[in-house]
């Protein structure tokens, strides 16, 4: 049977809350997608350019366009969520680490145990986590085992069995790790109050062990039982400690999830803290791989869904850095100060060192790939129609007005190609002119690369303000290479880039990498310069010097050029070194010379 075309099948859309996916022409699933209203949703992607290739190479591939209407929009959510994990569709973001987490389980049976799986088994049994690393897991149980001793074995301790004496107490009764159940020595009450507490631990209330641990030391302390009592101080001190090593919030925020992103050209990065009674219980990160040009806040509240689903998250408010739709039954709450703000801000910084911590192990074990995303960051940050792999930043030295040299330094894939850098002596200009130097200077290395037929980088960045930008731009015009190679000047001050015929500057984030590669070229260009320029002065300073001396001539001059690089060495340097390097005579007509004019 024929599709309809396009035009058909979006013009049947309701306007409807729903989820819609698209197919290509042998029937793939390409992109699941939700949406308040369907009709409009999916209108807008076929009625406009879109900013990213990726998108628009999406749009030309659609063929089918299929739907599911839903009742909410709170259901579109989930729908789509799940589609994506069931359907893997090729340009849906990624979930990075969908993996297996442990549980601790309290298990449904007779004096029940408590232990870590990986698996969830429904048979009435309780679970809490899932937690993010196994060292929590037995960091948990290690003090669930100092405060209460439960049993470990599997045997089936039911009233029959314990009856007819069927088990024996083991090693763990002996030395104190359980009271022994499976031989009737503690009672069904006694266990589940245990229990019970753990319960509580595990949800974060820390208050109620606490104080019943308080009440028996102060009646074993009272009958005298001082033993006893010190013991039990013992597990008060267990679980204080274990209680301040989870961050305290505040005792009012209770049972609520904090959400927050941090994201770049290729992912982002979704920090997850869980806030119960005042401590944080739970923190994890999902890193989410990017496919299209999706916003913050789309993936933010793809992540909040897979998150509370994967957890199994209840708690009826969250608290994020921007209003999201989650669902009409949960409160969303964007502080803007106070205890709330503070945990935000901790839940960015958590989602910042992850993105660093990622980003430090792509560099180590992906270069190329590390490299690729930094180019095309740098390609979107500065507005640039292909990635800077070649840049080349030019910079003036002329202090105080003598000797007035240039500098360029060539970057290739954001790193330094040192053996592409080049000094220039300035030729045409008299005197200190930042402006006709730097026209000079450009001039001059991109007549000699169209000469030389050699490549042209895709960027250049002239460190100064309008003038030196401007000044350069007038060579660029004379060489007819406007359009073909980006150039922007950077201000020293306060970091300010310019275009070309654009009167107001632009601004990176001051912690981008973009800005970092930027300055990085600037300082190379300007050490590079300042090197060149102190060597120059140095070499006119000890050539004057040098034909001063009475006696001395072109080529004694030179070798002692060549050898002692400045005057001060010169001077500084003993009769015996300049001996050897000009003989006898000539090393005391140098040390005289020194002496007595300069006594």
């Amino acid at each position: 049977m024929q599709k309809p075309p396009l035009e058909l099948q979006i013009q049947s859309l309701p306007d409807s809350p729903g989820v819609y996916q698209y197919y290509d022409k042998e029937d793939k699933i390409l992109y699941v997608g939700k949406a308040k209203n369907l009709k409009k949703r999916v209108s807008s992607y076929f009625n406009k350019i879109h900013d990213t290739a990726k998108t628009n190479v999406l749009v030309k591939k659609i063929v089918t366009i299929k739907h599911i209407v839903v009742p909410t929009e709170t259901d579109a959510l989930l729908l789509e969520n799940n589609l994506i994990k069931k359907l893997q569709p090729r340009y849906n973001v990624l979930l990075r680490d969908d993996k297996s987490y442990p549980w601790l389980c309290i298990k449904k049976e007779p004096f029940p145990r408590v232990f870590s799986t990986r698996r969830m088994v429904k048979d009435g049994s309780e679970y809490f986590g899932p937690y993010t690393s196994f060292k929590t897991v037995s960091t948990i149980l290690d003090l669930i085992k100092e405060l209460y001793p439960l049993r470990t074995c599997n045997y089936d301790l039911n009233q029959n069995n314990i009856k007819n004496h069927k088990f024996k107490v083991c090693l763990e009764y002996h030395i104190g790790n359980c009271k022994g159940p499976c031989e009737g020595y503690e009672s069904v009450e006694n266990y589940q109050t245990q229990v019970e507490a753990i319960r509580e631990i595990l949800k974060g209330n820390f208050k109620a062990s606490l104080k019943d641990f308080k009440i028996k030391m102060s009646d074993r302390a009272a009958a005298l039982h001082f033993e006893e009592a010190q013991k039990i101080k013992e597990k008060i001190e267990v679980l204080e400690n274990y209680q301040s090593r989870s961050t305290i919030i505040n005792p009012k925020i209770t049972n609520i999830d904090v959400f927050s992103i941090v994201s770049d050209e290729g992912a982002a990065y979704v920090n997850f803290l869980q806030i119960a009674h005042g401590s944080i219980i739970r923190s994890h990160t999902l890193e989410i791989k990017k496919k299209l040009d999706e916003t913050d806040e789309e993936l933010l509240e793809l992540a909040i869904i897979e998150l509370r689903e994967r957890f199994h998250l209840l708690s009826k408010e969250i608290i994020v850095p921007f209003e999201v739709e989650v669902g009409e039954h949960i409160k969303v709450t964007v502080p803007q100060l106070g205890d709330k703000k503070q945990i935000l801000e901790l839940s960015i910084r958590n989602a910042k060192f992850y993105r660093i911590e990622q980003l430090k192990q792509l560099q180590i074990l992906d270069p190329d790939r590390h490299t690729n995303r930094i180019m095309a960051q740098m390609q979107k940050d500065l507005r640039l129609h292909v990635e800077p792999r070649h840049i080349e930043c030019f910079d003036n030295s002329n202090i105080q007005g003598t000797n007035p040299v240039a500098a360029c330094v060539v970057f290739k894939d954001g790193k330094p190609s040192k053996k592409d850098y080049r000094h220039f002596n300035i030729k045409s200009v008299e005197g200190p002119n930042d402006f006709a130097s730097m026209e000079e200077v450009v001039y001059r290395r991109y007549k000699r690369m169209l000469d030389e037929q050699q490549p042209l980088p895709q960027l250049i960045i002239i460190d100064g303000g309008k003038g030196q930008l401007s000044s350069a731009l007038k060579s660029i015009d004379a060489l007819e290479l406007r359009g073909k190679i980006a150039i922007v000047g950077i201000a020293k001050r306060l970091e300010e880039l310019f275009y070309p015929g654009d009167s107001a500057p632009l601004y990176l984030d001051k912690k981008s990498e973009s800005l970092k590669v930027i300055q990085y070229l600037r300082n190379e260009a300007h050490r590079f310069g300042i090197t060149f320029h102190r060597d120059k002065r140095s070499q006119s300073a000890l050539n004057s010097s040098i034909e001063s001396i009475p006696g001395i001539g072109e080529k004694t001059m030179l070798v002692l050029i060549q050898h002692f690089k400045s005057v001060k060495r010169l001077k500084l340097a003993p009769e015996k070194e300049i001996s050897e390097v000009v003989g006898v005579s000539k090393a005391k007509k140098i040390t005289d010379f020194y002496r007595t004019s300069n006594p």
